[in-house]
């Protein structure tokens, strides 16, 4: 969550450290570009983890320093961004509005993102569980259909781009665009793997489209 005792901010832009293909970081640089934020960014070595851990106390990116904040997850480095830059904001001004997108990202983090992580720990095991994966697989592309359904007639998932297309375009991209040369990290080729789109989705795929022509910081 983001701090909500007063903070030390400074004038400089935050600094964020990261890792190349991160899903979670993109996330971040996709809201902070929006917004027309500057970020210092830190590139951490994926093998080595040591600075992350210094600066957060655990080894995951990304990780945000602004002051004497210092936030690790994204979902609430989106939230503080809103707070420390708040136009355009990236959740609605409307009270039930912004519960909405709130129950749908805790929904994506919570629930969506299980599936492809529980793959990708499959198949790095010795003898994966083909019969765990179909399933897991199955229920990923359940979900392409709820997103396809959320889109039609409109081209966000909320209506204005905001924390929600934040959130999930870093991993509904791989349906549309595959993997980008270098990227050899299992849990983004089972994104393209488990989630195929044939010849539908047509307002999935113009959403991901749409939001890939944003600005990153």
């Amino acid at each position: 969550m983001v701090p909500s005792q007063p903070l030390v901010l400074t004038h400089v832009a935050p600094r964020i450290y990261r890792i190349p293909f991160s899903t979670n970081v993109e996330r971040v640089a996709l809201a902070a570009g929006y917004k027309g934020v500057e970020i210092d960014w830190v590139d951490v070595d994926p093998g080595d983890r040591a600075t992350v851990e210094t600066v957060s106390g655990q080894p995951l990116v990304p990780v945000l320093v602004d002051g004497d904040v210092v936030l690790p997850d994204s979902t609430a480095i989106l939230e503080f961004l809103d707070l420390r830059f708040p136009n355009p904001p990236l959740y609605p001004a409307e009270p039930e509005r912004r519960a909405e997108v709130r129950i749908f990202v805790d929904w994506f983090n919570a629930v969506w993102k299980q599936p492809p992580n529980l793959i990708a720990d499959e198949l790095e095991r010795p003898e994966p569980d083909r019969a765990r994966i179909i399933e897991l697989g199955a229920r990923m592309r359940a979900s392409l259909d709820l997103f396809e359904d959320l889109l039609a007639g409109r081209d966000h998932l909320f209506g204005a781009f905001g924390a929600a297309d934040c959130i999930a375009f870093p991993f509904l991209k791989y349906a549309v665009l595959g993997t980008p040369p270098g990227d050899e990290e299992i849990f983004h080729h089972v994104l393209v793997d488990e989630q195929p789109l044939g010849a539908g989705y047509p307002a999935l795929r113009a959403w991901v489209l749409r939001v890939d022509g944003y600005p990153r910081s």
